[in-house]
């Protein structure tokens, strides 16, 4: 990548295809290789070292029988301790078992677990349950077996691929402890091989084979995932608390410094930058790598759009890579690195080598690359600059200091707390202004208290209640004699 001054961070898009110049696009974890070219290579790499360790085993076994051999015609008087022909038959045991357990390393079993499970010829039951299964959250991997069971059902040789996925994934519990590349190894050759027998069985329906290899990474992956995502044999969880504190320490970049042609002030503009900024921290909360980059996908449209409509014509590349790193910025994704080699490892191959999401994956990995790797130059600043920029000593926000101070810390730490003082001196007298208020409204509470109390003192005296004496009927002193008589009850005759 390089950057042109004044005008934006620029990559030729030579630049994201493979470095063998096969046309699809690479990636950095792979060296600059595209998935094909990179287990092409890897495998030529895996055969040279099964042939030195073959070489190894053969010039160890010739010394080790020249050295019998001379021992043995020293010894003639001697019985032998061990006939040759049983020497030669353990030390050609030995080298068959050596290299064995080598190709066995980088090769995939077909082999099942030793525990099998007696319904896995039925499709449609549902998996056993396994050591996988109970690490990782069970209604995902339930869901997941149904809806590929569902799916399989109008599939030709339906159930023999569920039972082939299902051993699979069963099989990878025993494997947790292997290195992630490994790990990745095995799921790609899985991957590869039943894309290859999907291609012949559906002769060539590139759409069809496609579709199924979809279904069959969302139900493997979901069931792997918490097996497989930032592995404890892996540095993932290293590199996700550097780039964020990478990004952290960034956070004074504007989007004037990285040339980002975005005018935030526009209201469609900037709901497309939240949105994009929404998406890019969505991609955590995914499972299957294909969901991940979905959300990297819609993140890219999203920026594509706000800079089609910020200058009101199409965006080019160039105008697409500077604003992917500012959002990214902005956002700061959890787990960045971690879903970045997820993807990488175990996301269907074809996928990251065409397409526009392979495009956009490509171009985030190159983002990330750019962030690590940010200084003074491509922003368009001095190495001074940025080095106080990022200490926190000074800031872009910050008044410019006076020309005898800006060519020191001590300039722009004076400044600094010459500013601060400016603002509490402010809010002092915001302070006093505050109390005196308080005190004023304090005292004409107490002031319309008075009143209102005055007032309904003289309502009082003015209307006085009436305490007139009670009825005679009420009063304690009535005579009797001036009562009626009590009514009698009477009886009639029936």
């Amino acid at each position: 990548m390089s950057l042109h001054q004044r005008r934006g961070i620029h990559v030729d898009q030579s630049e994201l295809l493979c470095t063998k110049g096969c046309g699809f696009y690479g990636n950095t974890a792979w060296q600059g290789l595209c998935s094909k070219c990179w287990r092409e290579e890897n495998q030529r790499e895996k055969q040279r070292q099964i042939q030195e360790d073959w070489a190894l085993a053969e010039r160890l076994q010739r010394e080790e029988e020249e050295a019998y051999a001379t021992r043995h015609q020293r010894a003639q008087s001697q019985p032998a301790i061990t006939p040759f022909n049983k020497f030669e038959e353990r030390k050609t045991k030995e080298k068959s078992s050596k290299v064995n357990t080598v190709t066995k390393f980088f090769t995939p079993s077909t082999k099942t677990p030793p525990k099998k499970d007696t319904g896995a010829a039925d499709a449609q039951s549902t998996p056993s349950s396994s050591s996988s299964a109970s690490r990782q959250p069970i209604p995902h991997s339930d869901r997941a077996t149904r809806e590929f069971i569902d799916f399989l059902k109008s599939v030709k040789s339906g159930r023999e691929i569920f039972k082939q996925c299902r051993a699979f994934t069963e099989d990878m519990v025993y494997k947790r402890d292997m290195g992630a590349d490994e790990l990745s190894e095995w799921v790609q050759d899985f991957y590869q091989n039943l894309s290859d027998r999907l291609q012949n069985q559906f002769k060539g329906s590139t759409e069809h084979v496609e579709r199924v290899m979809d279904e069959v990474e969302k139900y493997m992956m979901t069931r792997l995932y918490t097996e497989v995502f930032c592995p404890e044999t892996t540095d993932d969880e290293k590199k996700d608390l550097a780039i964020q504190k990478r990004i952290r320490d960034l956070h004074w970049v504007t989007i004037e410094m990285l040339c980002v042609p975005v005018d935030e002030e526009i209201p469609e503009v900037s709901d497309s930058v939240v949105k994009a900024i929404t998406d890019i921290i969505e991609m955590d909360s995914k499972q299957v790598p294909k969901d991940k980059l979905a959300c990297i996908t819609r993140c890219s449209k999203h920026i594509f759009n706000a800079i089609k409509v910020s200058k009101k014509e199409a965006a080019s590349a160039d105008d697409f890579l500077p604003t992917l790193i500012y959002i990214v910025l902005k956002a700061n994704p959890p787990r960045l690195q971690s879903n970045i080699q997820y993807i990488t490892r175990f996301c269907n191959p074809s996928r990251l080598m065409t397409g526009e999401d392979g495009y956009y994956f490509t171009n985030l990995c190159c983002a990330v690359a750019f962030i690590e790797k940010l200084d003074g130059q491509s922003l368009n600043m001095s190495s001074e600059e940025f080095e106080l920029y990022m200490s926190g000593q000074a800031s872009p926000n910050w008044p410019r200091p006076t020309a005898a101070s800006a060519s020191s810390a001590d300039g722009a730490a004076l400044t600094q707390v010459h500013s601060s003082l400016d603002l509490l001196t402010g809010l002092g007298e915001r302070q006093e202004r505050v109390v005196e208020k308080a005190r004023q409204l304090e005292s004409d509470l107490i002031d319309w208290t008075d009143e209102v109390e005055q007032k309904v003192q003289s309502a009082l005296e003015s209307f006085p209640l009436d305490t007139q004496t009670s009825s005679a009927i009420d009063s304690e002193n009535v005579e009797n004699e001036l009562l009626p008589p009590p009514l009698q009850p009477q009886v009639f005759a029936g």
